[in-house]
């Protein structure tokens, strides 16, 4: 009965390891961390997420055609020169805090 036993659980166990490599290929990726200083503009207005922030926070910013099109490839740091007022080092904190609630839930 002992070696019964002693079998099936080192089947089961056998089959668990087996299992596991797999499973972790499946697990998703973990969600990007935006940043506003390495983050490009256009990763940002990409994922919905990120792009629903910068509409709210930062309205006349987000309205601006240049920041859709010509600011894809800058960062929000970067833009700052441009709209020193409305993305000033506070609203870029908020701004940053926003993306860190996203990556930590």
């Amino acid at each position: 009965m002992r070696t019964l036993f002693a079998a099936v659980a080192l089947a089961t166990t056998s089959l668990c390891l087996m299992a596991a490599p797999a499973a972790a290929q499946e697990a998703p990726a973990p969600a990007q961390h935006n940043s506003v200083e390495t983050t490009q503009v256009g990763t940002l207005l990409d994922d919905p997420a990120a792009k629903a922030i910068l509409e709210r926070m930062i309205p006349t910013v987000y309205a601006n055609e240049m920041f859709q099109t010509m600011g894809r490839s800058q960062t929000l740091k970067g833009i700052q020169q441009y709209e020193p007022v409305a993305l000033s080092d506070a609203v870029l904190a908020a701004i940053q805090a926003e993306f860190d609630k996203l990556a930590h839930p």
